[in-house]
């Protein structure tokens, strides 16, 4: 293939993801599935892996989610909401550990503990906290800049407005999963596609008291932004949000080893189907902050974190009837 025919393929494959990407964040209306979504953007990367001419601010190696509607003021994060890289297999978790031992120049034998989280298919948001004040809720938007949904934030019991803990920091951006779980979807699914679509939509209402109505949930994973936090990695810092008030998942787990990361993989995999709310794969974060901070970001993804994705889920459908027609040339 010519460098004229893969820049033109690759250019139809960059306006195809930012296409879905529209439909997904913007119009809260997904049009394929995410696994079709994930595997349009591995060809994307390795496309730009294996052809270094090839460039484009709009790929999804340089940008996070969609920029901010203009429904709702915009403001920017204190630090970037930054995207996940994927790995759907034991080969991509190896290199993803090798990658690691390398940057740090560490041998095989050194032991890195990960804090294994499954992964919630909701809305990200990020809560800025001010002398454990909720002051302001954000989405994610672009990872830059996000649309300012506070009023909407507070609608939701799950979001603390007020800590008094002592070890509360002076200033943090904790950040989490607003979600609907799939018992209460069953009032709503006459309205929506799914939980995501009706998490997605009633956050963004541009009147509170109808996102009220909605029963939405939040889980706290992570922080952007602090100043004061004293916890030294992700398993005490999981805990100190359990302590301020915030739900955690209850499935998080630290793990070391890629073997033990697979077996937890399984096993989750397995009953994921009797879980309460979505649930699209694994992340793995380097436990230890230390660690964390030494291997930083490349472009839009932390070093230090990567997401293991499940499979589609899979269902057995049953033909009710056929009906069989005659067109007008007999056929």
């Amino acid at each position: 293939m010519n460098k004229k025919k893969i820049q033109i393929e690759y250019n139809n494959k960059i306006n195809l993801i930012n296409e879905f990407n529209k439909f997904y964040y913007d119009d809260n209306n997904p049009k394929v599935t995410d696994q079709k979504y994930d595997e349009l953007k591995k060809e994307i990367l390795e496309l730009e892996k294996k052809y270094k001419f090839l460039q484009s601010s709009r790929s999804p190696s340089k940008v996070v989610g969609f920029k901010p509607s203009k429904n709702f003021r915009k403001k920017t994060h204190r630090a970037p909401m930054l995207s996940l890289v994927n790995a759907f297999g034991r080969e991509d978790l190896i290199n993803f550990e090798k990658r690691i031992l390398n940057f740090l120049s560490k041998n095989e034998s050194f032991q890195l503990s990960y804090s294994a989280e499954p992964k919630i298919d909701g809305i990200s948001a990020s809560l800025i906290y001010k002398n454990g004040k909720f002051k302001i809720g954000l989405s994610r938007g672009d990872g830059k800049e996000g649309e300012d949904i506070t009023a909407n934030l507070k609608t939701i019991k799950d979001i603390p407005k007020k800590i008094v803990s002592k070890d509360f920091p002076e200033e943090i951006d904790i950040r989490g999963e607003v979600y609907i779980q799939n018992s209460d979807f069953e009032y709503l699914k006459e309205k929506f596609a799914n939980p995501r679509n009706a998490a997605s939509g009633s956050l963004r209402q541009k009147n509170p008291e109808d996102t009220k109505k909605i029963p939405l949930k939040f889980i706290a994973y992570t922080y952007g932004y602090e100043k004061g936090l004293k916890a030294k990695n992700q398993t005490d810092f999981l805990q100190n949000l359990n302590d301020w008030g915030f739900k955690i998942n209850p499935l998080n787990k630290l793990v070391t080893g890629v073997d033990n990361l697979l077996i937890n993989y399984s096993k989750i995999e397995k009953s994921r189907t009797k879980i309460d709310f979505d649930i699209d794969g694994i992340v793995y974060k380097i436990n230890d902050f230390e660690l964390q901070k030494r291997l930083g970001n490349v472009a839009n993804s932390p070093r230090w974190a990567i997401a293991h994705k499940f499979a589609s889920n899979k269902a057995m459908s049953k033909i009710l009837n056929i009906e069989i027609q005659i067109g007008r040339t007999g056929a």
